[in-house]
């Protein structure tokens, strides 16, 4: 049997839309991701406080499994 590699599920999120014209309780959001310019893209673990981040600016966020 082949051994299964267990590695820690990540997401790969993208800021597609600029924060400029956005409520600041998304800009604040969006910067505590980690995302400071457009189509930047980082790694956050797959968690429940990443899906809530994600749930509150998903509208300038694209999310993909890593």
């Amino acid at each position: 049997m082949a051994a299964k590699k267990e590695t820690a599920k990540t997401l790969k999120i993208t800021l597609v839309r600029s924060t400029i014209g956005q409520i600041p309780k998304n800009r604040a959001t969006v910067a505590a991701m980690g995302l400071r310019k457009l189509n930047q893209t980082v790694e956050l673990p797959d968690n429940a406080a990443t899906r809530g981040q994600i749930q509150k600016v998903r509208h300038m966020v694209k999310v993909e499994e890593a």
